[in-house]
């Protein structure tokens, strides 16, 4: 018996999806477990794995169409199977409907009609000038915005344009062609932008933010990771020391990590952080969960991992859920500090900026200093300002006391 294939649910926040390509063909013999398809969910593009056995009857979603979730895609079944009744009534009618009323559609010209001439390219005009007027001008080319009318409140009228001087100009100018040509280009949005833009938009207009930016020495963390890298088989970024220090700071203060439902207010025990990542379609966030109990080095490797998988559109549901704090880094780009939108269900998230070479005064001397800025979004909600700067306080101290992460 021939089965249908509905497009399933690929992530906890998924209500589309996009048959990016298709793997097999109509008349492919498929057991359980071959991939079907791959789809562009809201978070990744993924593999879709079938679960069926038999021959592909039918793929009847096209690559690069947008799909509900749970809507049919393919059928699986006996070779030769009669499936022309498989879909109800209901879906052949709507299909139907929707060819015809398609096969129906007028085009509507765009051709700007020539009795609204000056209507729309002089909109002061359009009261003090009369219809008759308006198309004497027309007919003869004159130019109105040089004619006085002698009407009520300056209307022009019929009389005005026939006391026109024949030496009058009577020819509208053509304006001089512009050798550049306006031109763009429009792109359809992704699953993955358009569920960035609603989380965010829905984060940042029904979460009350606010920011806190501290500035941090950094000579030291230089210094640990010059030593480090010279004998790690892994080499430490600056990031992964920023993520390790969070991991610490926030086991000081739970409230930092914590997430507003609404009638209640969640403080996390556990510590999951997620390391916001570029890709080519917007930004992922994998997770790194339990960080607070990993070892620097296991971090910077796990964080090189997920960024390769992210990169690579291989990130499965499970790497990008259950964040409870947030980092964002454009220190890379030069970036000297911003401000970041809360990533729910988080209350904060970390922006980190670039280490600049500054000076600054070291037990009264002028001395050079590398420093780096941290803003702190905070959800008002659940994080009031004190919370927010003892857990910048607490950070900054174990970054430029870095022993403090290896110990």
């Amino acid at each position: 018996m021939a089965e249908v294939i509905k497009l399933p649910k690929m992530s906890d926040t998924m209500e589309e999806g996009v048959i990016v390509k298709w793997i097999v063909k109509t008349g492919d013999t498929v057991k359980p477990g071959d991939i079907l398809a791959e789809v562009e969910t809201d978070k990744a593009t993924m593999e879709l794995e079938n679960f069926a056995k038999g021959t592909v009857l039918l793929l009847k979603a096209e690559e690069g169409v947008t799909i509900p979730v749970n809507e049919p895609i393919a059928v699986v079944g006996n070779p030769g199977e009669d499936i022309s009744n498989i879909f109800s009534e209901k879906s052949n009618l709507a299909l139907l409907n929707t060819k015809e009323n398609a096969s129906t559609v007028k085009i509507k010209s765009t051709e700007p009609e020539q009795k609204d001439f000056f209507l729309e390219n002089d909109e002061k005009q359009r009261l003090k000038i009369s219809p008759l007027a308006r198309k004497i001008a027309v007919e003869r080319g004159i130019e109105i915005s040089k004619i006085e009318g002698s009407g009520d409140n300056g209307r022009i009228i019929k009389r005005d344009l026939e006391l026109i001087n024949s030496n009058s100009p009577k020819t509208i100018s053509k304006p001089s062609e512009n050798k550049w040509n306006e031109s763009f280009k429009d792109v359809p949005v992704s699953q993955m932008r358009k569920t960035i833009a609603a989380r965010l938009a829905e984060s940042k207009f029904s979460s009350p933010h606010f920011y806190l930016t501290m500035e941090i020495n950094m000579d030291k963390v230089y210094d640990a990771r010059d030593k480090i890298n010279k004998f790690a088989e892994t080499k430490i970024s600056f990031n992964d020391f920023v993520v390790k220090a969070c991991a610490i700071a926030l086991q000081k203060h739970p409230t930092i990590n914590s997430s507003w439902l609404g009638n209640k207010i969640r403080y996390n025990n556990h510590i999951h952080l997620g390391i916001a990542v570029s890709v080519d379609e917007g930004l992922l966030v994998p997770v790194v969960r339990f960080a607070n109990h990993k070892s620097i080095s296991d971090l910077s490797i796990e964080i090189k991992d997920l960024s390769l998988k992210a990169k690579n559109k291989k990130l499965q549901p499970a790497d990008w859920q259950g964040n409870t704090f947030t980092i964002s880094s454009l220190g890379m780009f030069g970036i000297e500090e911003f401000t970041a939108i809360i990533n729910p269900p988080d209350s904060c998230i970390l922006a980190v900026g670039a280490i600049k070479d500054t000076v600054g005064i070291i037990n009264g001397e002028i001395k050079p200093v590398k420093t780096m800025k941290v803003t702190l979004s905070c959800d008002h909600r659940v994080v009031d300002g004190v919370s927010g700067a003892k857990f910048l306080n607490t950070l900054k101290e174990i970054l430029e006391e870095p022993v403090i992460l290896i110990a």
